[in-house]
């Protein structure tokens, strides 16, 4: 029988079985490589997790710093002194309040823009202008002697945190207000 002569094959068809067998071959070691994370994970998931619970038992049961008594004992002045000072309610309306209004910060115009807001809000403005300084860091209400609740209200009405008795400024800056404001940066 004479030979049967068959075509050669194209350079491709030689690289083709290659190239499948390389696909496989690395999504064949992608499947063992998470199987063998997986597995890992699994393994090391028990000792962790008592680790984790031995530090927070030995947590749980370090016992408590001791505080001093005498820090104690100051904490619980300040608390009573807070209650004692939010228990007290304003007596005055707004409408019969009258606040001097100064500018503490330097830029112009702010006494009048905080005059404005404070009259919209039913208080009574004796006065605006420049305070003394030009350099405070935030804004300040102060209140003569008895009105440290209608202070504390006018503080919360305009946002300022820092309230104190009258410290500083003349009675006569005041023009007969009960309360002033000093507007900081």
């Amino acid at each position: 029988m004479p030979p049967v002569e068959a075509p050669l094959t194209s350079p491709h068809e030689l690289v083709r079985p290659w190239r499948r067998a390389t696909i496989v071959a690395s999504l064949v070691a992608a499947i063992e490589l998470v199987l063998l994370l997986g597995a890992a994970a699994f393994m090391l998931a028990k000792p962790v997790s008592h680790a984790i619970q031995r530090h927070a038992a030995a947590a749980a049961f370090t016992p408590a710093p001791v505080v001093p008594k005498a820090v104690v004992k100051k904490v619980a002045k300040i608390r009573h002194a807070q209650k004692v000072a939010a228990a007290v309610q304003p007596k005055v309306a707004r409408t019969h309040l009258h606040i001097a209004v100064m500018n503490g910060n330097g830029r112009h115009g702010a006494a009048a823009a905080a005059a404005a807001r404070l009259q919209h809000l039913g208080y009574k403005v004796a006065s605006t202008g420049n305070a003394k300084r030009q350099d405070y860091a935030t804004s300040v209400v102060m209140y003569r002697p008895g009105f440290a609740a209608e202070g504390r209200r006018l503080a919360h009405d305009l946002g300022i945190k820092v309230v104190g008795p009258v410290d500083g400024v003349r009675r006569a800056a005041m023009h007969g207000g009960q309360l002033a404001v000093i507007l900081g940066a």
